[in-house]
C-alpha cells in the first residue's frame, strides 16, 4: 500500500508532508523513515521505487520533506517556497525528525497496528545522513542506522562557509541550484544556528556515541561527497560497516526526473543491502 502527501499539521510550526508504503496485513514490522539531504526531496527521482522495494520485504517505509525544504503541502515537489528554504537550519531538520518519530510511534498513531515501534531504522541520503547520525545518537528508539553518501561533518559544508562578513552584512547568500535554475537563498540564521549548536551538530562525536549499528554506503566516484567521509564516518562509529561502490555517483546513478519502472543497478545494490541489514 502507498499513501502519499499525508500532512503532519504542528502547532506553530510548518506542517510536514510524508508518505508511507506498506503490506497493510495488521502485523507490526520494522519501520523504516528516510531523511532526504540538501536541496532535495521526497519524491527526487527514484526514491518512490526505492520505498517500493522496502514495503515489499514487508518493512514499514516512511519518507518526508523536511518542513523547509522549499517545497509546499500543494507543491511537495521541487521549491516553490525560497522563503521558507532560506530559514531552513540543522535543528529545525532535526525537529521535524523528531515529530516524525512522535507522529509513528504514538499510541494515537493509526499505523500502530501496522508497527513494531521497538525496531526503528534511520536511513539519512547525503546531509539527511548528518542528520540521521545526530538524532540517532540522542535517541534511543532507533535500533539501526544507515547513511547514504552521508556527510561527516557540517562545519566544512559551503552552507557554513565562504565569507562569513559579506553574508552577515547582507542577510542572505545564494546557492544556485544547477537543476532548476533557482537561485536558492540562505539567511544569515543558518550559520547562527550552527554556530548556538555547534556541540550537538558535532557527528564526529555523536558517531563516537552510538551504540547501535550503523551501515554506511558510498560512492567512490562521488563528486559531491568524498568517499574519505565515508572513511572518517567508519573510523568513529564503533559498530559499522561500509559498503563502497566502485563507478558510483552522489545519488547512486540516479537521477530526477526518473521514468523508467527499475532501480539503477548500483541503487537496486544500496537497496538490497540496506534490506538485508534491516532483516
Amino acid at each position: 500500500m502507498k499513501i502519499k502527501n499525508q500532512i503532519l499539521t504542528r502547532i506553530n510550526q510548518k506542517p510536514i508532508v510524508y508518505d508511507t508504503f506498506y503490506n497493510d496485513n495488521k502485523k507490526q514490522k520494522p519501520l523504516v523513515i528516510f531523511c532526504h539531504g540538501y536541496k532535495g526531496f521526497k519524491d527526487w527521482g527514484t526514491w518512490d521505487l526505492v520505498a517500493n522495494n522496502f514495503a515489499k520485504q514487508n518493512l514499514f517505509f516512511v519518507k518526508f520533506n523536511f518542513s523547509h525544504n522549499g517545497g509546499t503541502v500543494n507543491q511537495p515537489i521541487d521549491f516553490p517556497d525560497l522563503d521558507a528554504f532560506a530559514e531552513n537550519n540543522y535543528t529545525k531538520e532535526l525537529q521535524d525528525l523528531d515529530d516524525i518519530l512522535n507522529h509513528f510511534t504514538s499510541d494515537q498513531s493509526i499505523y500502530k497496528n501496522n508497527i513494531d515501534t521497538n525496531n526503528i531504522t534511520l536511513i539519512g541520503h547525503s546531509r539527511g545522513g548528518g542528520i540521521s547520525i545526530i538524532k540517532a545518537s540522542e535517541d534511543h528508539r532507533i535500533t539501526k542506522l544507515i547513511t547514504w553518501a552521508s556527510v561527516c561533518a557540517f562545519g566544512k559544508r559551503t552552507s557554513t562557509t565562504g565569507d562569513l562578513e559579506q553574508w552577515k552584512k547582507d542577510g542572505v547568500k545564494y546557492v544556485l541550484n544547477s537543476r532548476t535554475k533557482q537561485n536558492m537563498p540562505h539567511n544569515f540564521q543558518f550559520y547562527l544556528d550552527y554556530i548556538n549548536n555547534k556541540d550537538r551538530l558535532d557527528i564526529e562525536n555523536c558517531c563516537k556515541r552510538l551504540t547501535i549499528p550503523h551501515l554506511i554506503i558510498h560512492g567512490t566516484k562521488d563528486p559531491s561527497i568524498s568517499f574519505e567521509e565515508a572513511k572518517l564516518l567508519k573510523l568513529w562509529s564503533p559498530k559499522n560497516t561500509l559498503i563502497a561502490l566502485p563507478e558510483t555517483n552522489h545519488v547512486f546513478n540516479a537521477k530526477h526526473p526518473w521514468t523508467e519502472n527499475y532501480l539503477p543497478e548500483a541503487l537496486e545494490v544500496v537497496t538490497k543491502k540496506s534490506i538485508a541489514f534491516i532483516n
